[in-house]
């Protein structure tokens, strides 16, 4: 099959297309015949090295957590689903024509494979900072970074939940970030005053570590109040860093759900062919994403 990978740490330009071995699902998986892989930071952060003291990895490797697609074979112990089903979920090695899952979900109506295969990675992340941080119905939760794909989640999961919300964006994304009934300011010099004007912060994310965490725990005054998922020197500073760590299988479960509500959309900024996997790298790199990138297989 064929799947993108890459053989040292490096630029986007490492990422090859190669011909690589089938995936097979073990017990308590499932393998897809995907159609859609999403892109994520994690996924270019594992490519440039930037977890290798704390996760190595073995190269050559693939890339990829995101998916959804068809299953097509479905491991030892599995219940509930069969081949044939349309899914959504998360596994290892997506960037490719078959991927195996570790968790999933049935995809959602009304929802398109590019759609879904956005989803996974990035609601989980938002519903676990969204309980980290601890922001309640009637609080005001700033989040720097709002337009992209966690942003994206986060505003619609805050409105859901009562929550008022402020978020920071590029001059071109305020629009879309008022479209989710957030308070929307642009982030760069001055943002903190700009922030201050708009009321009394009690919690802050920082969804997209561009040297803002000094700006949240002077809004917050508290550092228990502030989260990042991006910035690795955060910690110094006595703020959380929570990259990875929830309950996927939940986290799908409450995707499906707000998606069925009609409470939860995330736009797909750009699609890819599996080939240009290193341009998608580049272009998520590059940020100022509204909502997701995903590959198309």
């Amino acid at each position: 099959m064929k799947a993108v990978r890459f053989a040292a740490y490096g630029g986007p330009e490492v990422l090859e297309l190669a011909e690589v071995p089938e995936p097979h699902a073990g017990p308590g998986q499932i393998r897809v015949a995907v159609r859609a892989a999403g892109v994520n930071p994690h996924d270019w952060r594992t490519r440039e090295g930037q977890f290798q003291r704390i996760r190595p990895i073995e190269l050559p490797s693939g890339v990829g957590q995101d998916a959804s697609g068809m299953v097509d074979e479905v491991g030892e112990g599995v219940t509930g689903v069969a081949v044939g089903d349309p899914v959504l979920g998360r596994g290892s090695n997506t960037y490719a024509e078959f991927a195996v899952l570790n968790s999933w979900a049935p995809l959602p109506s009304g929802l398109t494979f590019a759609e879904a295969a956005g989803y996974p990675s990035v609601v989980e992340t938002a519903l676990r900072v969204l309980r980290l941080v601890g922001v309640q119905t009637g609080q005001t939760l700033l989040v720097s970074g709002a337009a992209g794909g966690v942003g994206s989640a986060v505003l619609q999961v805050a409105r859901d939940r009562g929550i008022k919300v402020i978020g920071t964006a590029s001059a071109a994304n305020q629009d879309y970030v008022r479209s989710l009934d957030a308070i929307a300011t642009t982030y760069g010099e001055g943002w903190v005053d700009r922030v201050r004007r708009l009321g009394q912060v009690d919690a802050a994310l920082d969804l997209n570590g561009t040297g803002v965490i000094r700006g949240l725990l002077d809004l917050t005054g508290d550092p228990d109040k502030v989260i990042t998922i991006a910035d690795l020197e955060a910690p110094m500073l006595g703020i959380r860093f929570a990259g990875t760590g929830g309950n996927m299988k939940e986290a799908l479960a409450e995707t499906v759900d707000l998606v069925e509500r009609g409470k939860l959309r995330i736009p797909v900024a750009k699609s890819y062919p599996l080939a240009e996997a290193p341009a998608a790298h580049a272009d998520s790199q590059a940020g100022h994403t509204r909502g997701r990138r995903v590959l198309l297989v």
